[in-house]
């Protein structure tokens, strides 16, 4: 699977979001600890990914560094 590392990022994303609703609504504290707990575990995760992965471009600063052109 290609571009793994954004994917990871959208999804902790949408995570952390859907905790927040979560924590707004009256779940089970037992539940919002261990979402807590995993959420403790994937942002590091996520920052490993994105670090670790082996995206390279040929662009430059003075080409505006446009990865995907508009």
């Amino acid at each position: 699977m290609k571009n793994v590392a954004i994917k990871l990022v959208w999804a902790t994303t949408l995570y952390v979001f859907g905790f927040a609703v979560l924590c707004q609504t009256e779940v089970s504290f037992k539940f919002l600890i261990g979402s807590m707990i995993f959420g403790f575990l994937l942002i590091p995760f996520m920052v490993y990914k994105v670090l670790s992965d082996n995206y390279a471009s040929n662009k430059t600063f003075d080409q505006w560094y446009e990865d995907y052109p508009v």
